[in-house]
């Protein structure tokens, strides 16, 4: 190792950069506190240490090629025994007081998983996520998409568009691959909003007190188990019986020649539903307030509909709705010539690797001419999205049927953000619209 390398210490950042990427309330107003905050660090300390009240210290990737390489590198960066989220120090004592063995996972789902459980897992879901069976959905999709369109234009020229379309389209989407009964849909989005809403006042549970410092934690696990109760009951019907649905192959699956267990098939169904939701409904959300911002693209899309492929992928990237991931040091290492010991946190920003100059010319543009668009918005290595398949088609298709069908779009009131450091965007996008 070198004798140059920079250790933790010396590398910690100014406070008000650390806490405009680690707290949850910098989100809120991402334009002017995370971003700027990611872009200072890009230039003056692109692997730099965070170190904020209530929180582990955490080395801060904020580079591309950083990202890739711990997204990669499975011997040397992991899961570990940490957890995948930043959660406060109190969060994740809450977790651990939760588990005999003191263990801060409190899912079995693969984001909390090393190889080789990892792949052994996510194996038995891959086949259903090749593109021929997902298109085998789009037809299905597609319906969904003119039915929610329709519904759409019956708001007479306002709506908001997020809270009420947006969010609802994605969501009954999963409904669909997961052949879920629709009339469960504002289960789905109850729950949804209440796992990823733990850090936003205004998405509490009514049942989690609002100033212990590891309520959001104690929501994520409150949610988790209204999740698993809804889903035993669901994976229970299945069982035994054939059909291409999520629910029916996920009860039907095997690991290790025995049948799942109820950990994993929870698991899995948690997390499709709610980062299959909650990341295209930002996505879809964010992209129009780039259309409205830039009434050209707009036009564009709706004069050419092949080009609805290139405005979600540069939706995807320039909206970033997975904020981080967190992994660990398996063992000493150096990256970017910073000393990084075993067991020291690493937090990888998404949304600035994918503003990322170096690799991403003029990144702070929102261009659907951008080719190649290199991103990280569905992540890298063998943690990369498994849905991100259902995620462009869903999307692709509610563009192809919505643009041509609208005259004009405007803001309407003031757009409202979750207060989230990890998965969220938009929460309100009140438009203004004019029908073809």
């Amino acid at each position: 190792m070198s004798t140059e390398t920079v250790s933790a210490t010396d590398a910690t950042m100014p406070d008000e950069i650390a806490r405009a990427v680690v707290l949850p309330e910098s989100y809120l107003n991402e334009e002017e506190i995370s971003y700027p905050a990611f872009t200072w660090l890009r230039e003056n300390n692109p692997l730099g240490v965070a170190r904020v009240d209530g929180y582990d210290p955490l080395w801060i990737l904020t580079k591309f090629a950083d990202i890739q390489k711990v997204e990669v590198d499975n011997q040397t960066f992991g899961v570990g025994e940490e957890n995948p989220i930043l959660s406060v120090q109190a969060g994740d004592a809450f977790f651990r007081s939760l588990s005999p063995e003191g263990k801060v996972r409190n899912m079995d789902v693969v984001v909390y998983m090393d190889p080789p459980e990892h792949d052994k897992i996510r194996k038995i879901f891959n086949p259903w996520f090749r593109p021929g069976n997902v298109k085998r959905f789009e037809q299905q999709l597609r319906v969904l998409a003119k039915k929610e369109v329709e519904r759409m234009l019956d708001y007479d020229g306002e709506v908001d568009f997020m809270h009420d379309i947006a969010g609802w389209f994605t969501l009954r989407a999963i409904v669909t691959l997961f052949g879920a009964p629709m009339e469960d849909d504002q289960i789905f989005m109850d729950l949804s909003k209440h796992f990823f809403g733990g850090s936003d006042p205004e998405e509490k549970r009514e049942d989690v007190a609002a100033d212990d410092p590891a309520a959001a934690a104690q929501q994520w696990a409150a949610t988790v188990m209204d999740f698993n109760k809804y889903f035993n009951r669901k994976l229970a019907e299945r069982r035994g019986e054939q059909g291409e649905d999520l629910l029916t192959i996920i009860a039907n699956s095997e690991v290790d020649g025995e049948p799942i267990t109820e950990g994993y098939a929870n698991g899995q169904c948690i997390a499709m539903v709610t980062a299959g939701h909650d990341t295209t409904s930002a996505t879809s959300s964010g992209t129009m307030l780039q259309m409205i911002k830039n009434p050209e693209i707009l036009r564009r899309v709706q004069s050419d509909l092949s080009l609805a492929s290139n405005l979600v992928e540069e939706g995807v990237r320039y909206v970033s709705p997975v904020r981080h991931f967190m992994r660990v040091a398996l063992k000493d290492t150096e990256l970017r010539g910073r000393q990084i010991r075993e067991g020291e946190r690493l937090m990888m920003c998404f949304p600035s690797g994918n503003r990322d100059e170096e690799v991403i010319p003029n990144a702070d543009t929102f261009d659907i001419d951008r080719k190649p668009n290199r991103h990280l918005g569905f992540g890298h290595g063998a943690h990369m999205c498994i849905g991100q398949r259902i995620a462009r088609s869903e999307l692709q298709i509610f563009w192809e049927e919505l643009l041509p069908k609208l005259k004009s779009v405007e803001l309407a009131g003031e757009p409202k953000y979750l207060q989230t450091n990890f998965v969220g965007g938009l929460k309100s996008l009140p438009i203004r619209f004019t029908k073809v």
